[in-house]
């Protein structure tokens, strides 16, 4: 298993899985796996706004919009 960073350290085109969460609210860590971020799922980032708030990443087909507050309960590792 490569070294785990943090969400906002991937850039565009980067593709990273999720290892785990960071201590976060659970109601929030909860939403998050309900719309398919579990750990170990694999996901592509494919733009970050020009402000750099929200990113949109790939994942099972679709894509998803994250505030950068969103992500960053995310620990990952990049691919």
């Amino acid at each position: 298993m490569k070294n785990p960073e943090l969400f906002s350290q991937l850039q565009p085109g980067d593709r990273a899985r999720v290892l785990s969460y960071k201590e976060s609210d659970p109601g929030y860590r909860q939403k998050l796996m309900s719309i398919g971020v579990t750990p170990g799922i694999e996901f592509k980032v494919i733009r970050r706004a020009p402000l750099g708030d929200p990113v949109e990443i790939r994942l099972r087909g679709y894509s998803l919009g994250l505030r950068r507050e969103e992500a960053s309960c995310l620990v990952v590792e990049k691919l």
